[in-house]
């Protein structure tokens, strides 16, 4: 169950008493850190290093800093109003149910068939006479379902913590076993463009750690039983955990990138089997023990972000259901302001969406339909259609966050200050840039 510790928000008009922010309570920002650093994005990051050394490496601790101000934006949301994501979007109009049911049921579909394959590469590298990688694919989509399934949040969130734990421990271990060369990791803190490297700064900035999963992240937060304003600074510094660990893994890829590769202008595959490659560069240099280290760092950032998608999803999922089943079945906005303003946040708090035949519906369509692309090619309109929607979902949470939180559904003392309304502004023109040229580089 969640941690349902109660309120110290002060009733009547005076203003709620904020928590001290606390070690102990951290947790939702490690969730977030296992699901939205992925095998592709550490592929990503590892080719920027090998293309242009420790150069970028500014652009990537400044995507962290967006991406904590999403982040924080999302979980400040949920806690300041008691509303959930999908009731904000609603509020905004009906355009936004359409637009995330279509991505949802498309974007699940695809993802879930990648997330498999993803799981399944490194298992087949560990065990090179064993099963075939498809067998691996639906056996990790098994177990993810079973997992998700059978627990709930406050067992899901410690083992996320052993996953990034181990990420983290053979990802910096990997790096420092290459020697990064500190003195061109420090000029890589000032701001520079290589020729032809703007795409993969731009990449750096908006990719790493951005997906579907910010969002999630004020359901995670509702999930620990944080459901009023009273958690506000316990959030933010959870938040920031989150991302500064993501920022560890993108530094210590790059520095592998940076030291491994471009010295020695090896290039690897792109997508998730450049990760393969790496594994055999390593053990070429280091040894059969580091590189099979670094492969299971690899499944376990596969499989971590599997387990994330199958969860976080699968609630916003839950959420976007019963906010439709309400409305249809006549309940007004002054019946639930009457019932508390903080009802649907509580429901998740309390688990009832885990528990419920929406998240559970979800659940399988992440899992069984998707196993049908591992025998065949994907679609080549199923994929334009991922590709476009996929591309379009930051700038929709960004944009949308900014409408939200600088309005009326926000109470007036935890709306925007100037800072935030910057980094979101910022946030919603990088992740148009980048949607317009994924749109453009999709196989039309």
């Amino acid at each position: 169950m969640a941690e349902t510790t109660g309120s110290d928000a002060a009733t009547g008009g005076a203003a709620p008493r904020l928590r001290k922010p606390s070690w102990k309570y951290i947790g939702p920002g490690i969730v977030v850190a296992a699901t939205g650093v992925g095998a592709g994005d550490l592929v990503a990051t590892l080719i920027a290093g090998s293309k242009f050394g420790y150069t970028l490496l500014w652009a990537a601790i400044i995507g962290c800093l967006v991406k904590i101000s999403l982040a924080e934006a999302t979980g400040r949301w949920h806690l300041a109003t008691g509303r959930t994501l999908f009731e904000g979007w609603r509020s905004l109009g009906q355009w936004t149910t359409w637009y995330f049911a279509i991505y949802v049921v498309i974007w699940g579909f695809v993802y879930g068939a990648t997330a498999m394959s993803s799981s399944a590469l490194p298992l087949v590298a560990l065990f090179p006479d064993g099963p075939s990688l498809k067998f691996w694919a639906i056996l990790c989509g098994l177990l993810g379902l079973a997992f998700v399934w059978f627990n709930r949040y406050a067992v899901f969130e410690k083992v996320m913590t052993v996953v990034i734990g181990m990420k983290f421990l053979i990802v910096v271990y990997v790096a420092i076993r290459v020697a990064p060369d500190l003195g061109n990791a420090v000029k890589g803190l000032v701001p520079t463009l290589p020729d032809g490297s703007l795409l993969y700064t731009l990449g750096l900035i908006g990719g790493v750690g951005g997906t579907i999963t910010m969002a999630a992240y004020g359901y995670w937060v509702n999930s620990k039983g944080w459901t009023d304003i009273s958690w506000l600074r316990v959030m933010r510094l959870d938040n920031r955990v989150a991302y500064i660990t993501t920022g560890v893994f993108v530094v210590a890829m790059m520095i592998i990138g940076a030291e491994l590769l471009h010295s020695t202008n090896i290039a690897l595959t792109s997508g998730d089997r450049g990760l393969i490659d790496l594994g055999n560069v390593l053990e070429d240099k280091f040894g059969a023990v580091t590189a099979n280290l670094f492969l299971i760092g690899f499944f376990a950032t596969s499989f971590g972000a599997l387990m994330g998608v199958w969860h976080g999803v699968s609630l916003m999922f839950a959420d976007f259901v019963e906010r439709l089943r309400r409305e249809r079945a006549g309940v007004t906005e002054a019946e639930e302001a009457s019932a508390g303003p903080d009802g649907m946040v509580k429901e998740v708090a309390a688990g009832k969406r885990e528990k419920s035949v929406p998240f559970r519906a979800y659940l399988l369509w992440l899992t069984f339909p998707p196993m049908g692309l591992l025998f065949l090619d994907q679609p080549f309109g199923l994929v334009v259609a991922y590709g476009v929607l996929g591309a379009f979902f930051m700038p929709f949470l960004a944009l949308t966050l900014l409408w939200l939180l600088n309005t009326s559904r926000t109470p007036k003392e935890w709306r925007n200050g100037i800072l935030s309304n910057v980094m979101l502004a910022a946030a919603g023109l990088l992740f148009l840039v980048l949607c317009v040229q994924q749109v453009r580089d999709l196989p039309w």
